[in-house]
């Protein structure tokens, strides 16, 4: 799966930077999935999402990989190459993750 994505070496053990979409929690708004990013941990909503918080935390900081992070989904994506990638683990939830779809 992730044969051809030169980004691997950016991925990192991360702790997730909240229960929930960062941004979302602070506006009040909600979400439909959830993704972390594996280079700082930052959680974001996802492209379904409203607001599609991760989606922006890459353009923002350029940090490539994400993991779709709950439901826990075993996947990676690099935004850079387009590509799902082979994670070497998933980043254990904090807690119970609220919903808000």
């Amino acid at each position: 799966m992730s044969e051809h994505c030169h980004h691997l070496h950016s991925i990192r053990d991360v702790t997730p930077s909240a229960r929930g979409c960062e941004e979302c929690l602070k506006m009040g708004d909600r979400w439909v999935h959830l993704r972390i990013c594996r280079t700082c941990g930052h959680v974001g909503c996802c492209d379904d999402s409203p607001n599609k918080h991760a989606t922006a935390h890459f353009h923002a900081t350029s940090h490539p990989i994400i993991e779709g992070y709950d439901p826990p989904e075993g996947w990676g994506w690099c935004y850079v190459e387009e590509i799902f990638v082979d994670l070497p683990d998933q980043t254990p939830q904090l807690g119970p993750i609220p919903r808000y779809i």
